[in-house]
């Protein structure tokens, strides 16, 4: 009997097994799933609202909405026993111009019966006390704000025509807009060099100013920190200490502390009544690129290569939050007394704001197409900039909401710094500074520094800049380990620097 049975291997028989269960289960494997119609409508109409709800409805003038429907289009009369419902309208194949200044046609007008094509590419159909709110909140509302707010026509979109029908008759009333056009910028004097002064002995990385305005610290890839005198220029001071390049410096206005982090993973507090470390703040997984002090209680961020930003306590040394979100280095942090208190700038090219109690991400801004290396606050507006090798963009607090593209600057923009005249910095990797108009975006003027003698030319590189706290001086980090400070000319007036401004200049307002 058991030799009968022993027929075949173990393996065999698995095999068999397999291929039955294989061809009783799994015979129409291939096979793609029938497609539901009702389901499919569902999810198109969903995705239309939720995608493309604000676009759906163009802006309709005021005055056509509030007069009687009367008339139809293509011979249709509204009356009920046609048959047909007057409760809908679609508008047309099209829900908005094929671009700026293209008037609306026939084809795009809005429909009382539409073509089949238009109610393909049009799936979601809205009642019209909907489409009345919309239109009144769209076309009224904006020219109301406006007028309000004292904004000229031209920072409105650019949208050359607007063509409505009223209720399907024939009667058409044009709205027509100007293009949108620069504002004329504040004329600034241009920066000219002032000093260069070298003693680093490799490229240098960061700067920060003092309070009183006596000194300013720099940090450098030779692992040293420097503090020199701002007003002859004169080295004070050299701190040894970190094991790599140190990446950022901040001076506290509360306490005799210097602050420093480096590629070294450490994040260290210099106490200059000593000259000496007093304490060392452990966390950080890899390199740490900067750090900022909160200008009103006393915690220190610090952000790293390891894609988080750190929360310290300064006196206990304890790590409050690790702020985590960020996918790739995080590479730029500043903080404010206003929430959102923290705001990162990180190699996933975004932005987060982050809430400071609870240690979590506010909001996130996904403009950038590219690492965001830079982060600036402005001293005396509610706004920010971010500078990125895409575009340096400004933001309005506390959500984030974007106000402009300043476009131009086309290098990898490595750090940003405002003045409160409104005076725009941007320090790119090809050794290029761009001053800017932070109202309007016009870029003034645009320097590109010799390197020192002795160095390559393809070490001009900006690292760090910062304006001194009188605003008179911009001090500058480079990669020909020097550090050059410029000032405004006094010489210069509107009439020998005319601001080369015309209003046909288009404001970019692209996302």
């Amino acid at each position: 009997m058991t030799e009968d049975v022993q027929k075949h291997s173990v393996h065999t028989l698995v095999f068999r097994s397999l291929k039955r269960t294989h061809d009783m289960f799994v015979s129409d494997h291939a096979k793609p799933i029938a497609l539901d119609d009702h389901s499919h409508q569902v999810k198109m109409s969903s995705k239309l609202k939720a995608d493309y709800g604000a676009v759906l409805h163009m802006p309709v003038l005021k005055e056509g909405k509030d007069r009687p429907m009367h008339g139809g289009l293509h011979g249709h009369q509204m009356s009920t026993e046609s048959g047909d419902d007057p409760d809908y309208l679609v508008t047309g194949t099209h829900a908005y111009p094929s671009g700026p200044g293209v008037a609306l046609t026939a084809e795009t007008k809005i429909h009382r019966m539409p073509s089949e094509a238009g109610v393909h590419s049009m799936a979601l159909a809205l009642p019209p006390s909907q489409a009345r709110q919309d239109a009144s909140r769209t076309a009224a509302s904006v020219g109301d704000i406006h007028r309000h707010a004292g904004i000229a026509e031209r920072t409105q979109p650019p949208m050359s025509s607007l063509m409505h029908v009223e209720g399907g008759g024939t009667k058409t009333s044009a709205l027509v807009r100007k293009a949108p056009t620069m504002p004329k910028p504040q004329w600034h004097p241009p920066w000219k060099l002032f000093r260069v002064i070298s003693g680093h002995l490799g490229w240098v990385r960061s700067i920060a100013v003092e309070p009183g305005n006596q000194w300013f610290v720099t940090g450098s890839a030779d692992r040293t920190i420097k503090i020199w005198d701002l007003a002859s220029g004169k080295l004070k001071l050299s701190l040894t200490g970190h094991i790599s390049t140190v990446r950022g410096v901040a001076v506290s206005s509360r306490s005799p502390y210097l602050f420093s982090c480096g590629e070294d993973k450490q994040v260290k507090c210099w106490d200059l009544e000593y000259n000496k470390v007093i304490r060392h703040y452990h966390g950080h997984l890899s390199a740490v690129y900067d750090l900022d002090l909160h200008p009103t209680i006393d915690v220190l961020v610090t952000c790293s290569r390891d894609a988080t930003a750190r929360v310290w306590d300064i006196r206990t040394k304890a790590n409050v939050h690790t702020l985590s979100g960020h996918t790739n280095t995080v590479a730029t942090v500043r903080c404010q007394a206003a929430e959102p208190q923290i705001i990162t700038g990180s190699h996933d090219s975004t932005i987060r704001l982050w809430d400071l109690v609870a240690g979590k991400t506010r909001a996130t801004l996904t403009n950038h197409k590219k690492s965001v290396r830079a982060v600036v606050l402005h001293p005396r507006q509610y706004t920010f900039a971010s500078g990125s090798a895409d575009n340096i963009k400004q933001w309005r607090f506390p959500d984030g909401n974007f106000i402009q593209n300043l476009s131009g600057h086309n290098a990898i923009i490595n750090t940003l710094a405002v003045n409160s005249d409104g005076v725009l910095v941007s320090g790119a990797d090809n050794g290029t500074i761009h001053m800017w108009d932070w109202r309007t975006g016009y870029n003034f003027q645009r320097i590109h520094a010799a390197v020192q003698p002795g160095s390559l030319d393809s070490e001009s590189g900006i690292f760090a800049c910062m304006f001194d706290h009188s605003e008179s001086r911009l001090i500058t980090a480079e990669a020909d380990k020097t550090i050059k400070v410029y000032r405004e000319d006094d010489t210069a007036t509107e009439e020998s620097h005319p601001v080369n401004w015309k209003p046909e200049i288009l404001k970019r307002k692209r996302f």
